[in-house]
């Protein structure tokens, strides 16, 4: 039986998560060590057998690359939100939670932003902690209001 549309894209927000959570400790400096780590993650959709010359695709490989490319952006939107917590303060799931949610808020507008929202805190309800869930939903919901109608 095929996954519907949002389980899915549910799929794809999580193997995206995995891959940020693992970059957040890797560092990379440039799209193709992000290129790398994507390929060389564990997931179905591409797992047939990736290979160094494969190009990815797809929802996750699109919220990966956006996230690397915009995060100067994203990451002075979660600053301004996030009163009294500098970056570096915040739990790497945590931050790349927000980071995942806010590219999609500001960068892939087909998306709902209640579903942006709600996908991230059920994420956070399987890879963060307790706190994490008001976190985040504090902090997304903050610059929800300031998102242009």
């Amino acid at each position: 039986m095929p996954k519907s549309k949002n389980s899915r894209r549910h799929h794809e927000r999580s193997l995206a998560l995995q891959v940020l959570y693992g970059l957040s400790f890797a560092q990379a400096t440039s799209e193709e060590d992000v290129k790398k780590a994507f390929l060389l993650s564990p997931h179905t959709e591409q797992e047939d057998s990736p290979s160094e010359c494969s190009e990815p695709t797809g929802f996750a490989w699109e919220l990966v690359r956006g996230v690397f490319t915009f995060r100067e952006k994203i990451d002075a939107t979660i600053s301004k939100y996030s009163q009294n917590w500098r970056l570096e303060r915040i739990g790497h799931i945590e931050l790349t939670l927000l980071r995942l949610a806010v590219f999609e808020l500001l960068f892939h507008k087909e998306t709902p932003p209640k579903v942006v929202i709600n996908e991230a805190l059920e994420l956070s309800t399987s890879f963060g902690t307790l706190q994490s869930k008001k976190f985040i939903n504090g902090i997304l919901d903050a610059a929800i209001k300031d998102l242009p109608k």
